[in-house]
């Protein structure tokens, strides 16, 4: 049997009855008045009765309707999974997915494919509001339609892709079957997959499920990450001698690497290395780090370990394994008479010799309480000094100068 019955906030209630326990979706907006009982078959768009109930656990399941927020005429709703039922290889979290579509029917398709996976689902039919939504929000994956009035899914999805609060979540681009053009742009704004109505359920499943596991993955690495960076700068701001030491690292690494047309990637690396470089300073006694005045040979010994401790530290995330040859040979001597492994020559890593110069460059141009700042010119007089010694590598060297000269480190 089946009722349409009308409340007093205005939503309207499907019941749907037969011999599985009831199952309902509550929705807003005038894209869901569906005018008569007749209309039901159409307006599933031809899914089973099966499949829009939700499977018997042996007690009572439901569809909640919750957290609604109404803006003029634009729909926004979520609908939680069935109680007691979870998506196959997630934790106890379920997770949300975001259905962007101004068309009711292919929306609520959807939704009741995803619901029957466990996800718990949002609605919206308007871009405009997709971008706040999912600041509140924070879905797993978007499901997003490519043609909607006024905003439609490319601006949403370059929006979104180009927020560093939101670049993690997938896109999945809702098209028309065979819709080239569509597919292109999709792919130049950032879209993660592809999906032509009418849906699979299958297909649906399981490229959903790929993306918010792929998603999730990338989230506990940004976060690992993020703790790593923070440590480095507790350690930075233990010495308060060194001021932005960290962040001027960074901007020089990136200006010198593009100088030296390094790829983007190892471009990235020496920028991590900015924050990273000294984070094994984290397990040195405060004794030895902070100690005013010469430091003893047993205390070199202390501090040279830094360089170990901190490739520990990072070398369990895959992602740093560019920055880890940074972190233990960045003080390493061309003629070997560095640490930690007395490496000499071209066995140094390429970036750790990158890396030795800015660093020093930045100590020496920098005022400390046991020196001034030099000015440019006295730096690398004193670093030139250094390669002429055997200390650093000299044709390196006179790039870098002829860099500094240039005045591209300001801009």
């Amino acid at each position: 049997m089946i009722q349409w019955k009308p409340n007093h906030t205005g939503f309207t209630e499907q019941i749907v009855s037969g011999s599985k326990p009831i199952s309902r979706v509550k929705s807003i907006g005038s894209n869901h008045a569906v005018g008569s009982p007749n209309n039901l078959e159409a307006y599933s768009l031809g899914l089973s009765q099966e499949d829009l109930m939700l499977e018997d656990s042996g007690a009572m399941s439901s569809w909640i309707k919750a957290d609604v927020n109404c803006d003029d005429d634009s729909l926004v709703s979520r609908t939680l999974q069935a109680k007691g039922s979870k998506v196959s290889g997630f934790d106890l979290d379920p997770p949300k997915v975001l259905v962007v579509d101004d068309h009711a029917a292919s929306r609520m398709t959807a939704v009741a494919l995803l619901g029957m996976e466990g996800y718990e689902v949002i609605e919206a039919d308007s871009g405009y509001i997709v971008v706040g939504l999912v600041t509140q929000k924070q879905p797993d994956l978007i499901l997003l339609d490519v043609m909607m009035p006024g905003m439609d899914g490319f601006e949403v999805c370059q929006l979104l892709k180009q927020d560093e609060q939101t670049r993690l979540i997938p896109v999945i681009f809702i098209t028309a079957l065979n819709d080239r053009r569509s597919r292109i742009r999709g792919i130049e704004v950032g879209a993660d997959d592809f999906l032509t109505k009418p849906f699979d359920r299958v297909e649906l499943a399981a490229r959903v499920k790929s993306l918010v596991r792929q998603k999730r993955l990338n989230e506990d690495l940004d976060h690992a990450e993020q703790v790593l960076f923070s440590i480095a700068m507790s350690i930075e701001s233990r010495d308060p001698n060194t001021g932005d030491h960290c962040e001027r690292l960074v901007k020089l690494g990136q200006v010198f690497g593009e100088y030296l047309n390094l790829s983007r990637y190892q471009i990235r690396d020496l920028m991590w290395a900015g924050y990273l470089h000294d984070i094994g300073k984290v397990g040195i006694p405060d004794a030895v780090l902070l100690k005013k005045g010469k430091l003893t040979p047993e205390d070199w010994q202390i501090m040279q370990q830094h360089v170990l401790i901190g490739e520990k530290i990072c070398k369990p995330l895959r992602s740093m394994r560019g920055v880890i040859p940074i972190i233990r040979h960045h003080h390493e001597r061309w003629d070997g008479s560095g640490y930690s492994d007395r490496l000499k020559g071209d066995d140094i890593p390429y970036l750790a010799q990158v890396f030795q110069l800015i660093d020093i460059y930045d100590a020496l141009t920098s005022e400390r309480p046991y020196k001034r700042a030099f000015t440019s010119a006295e730096a690398l007089s004193v670093m030139q000094e250094e390669a002429d010694s055997g200390w650093r590598n000299p044709k390196l060297m006179q790039q870098f100068a002829e860099f500094i000269r240039s005045g591209h480190e300001k801009e």
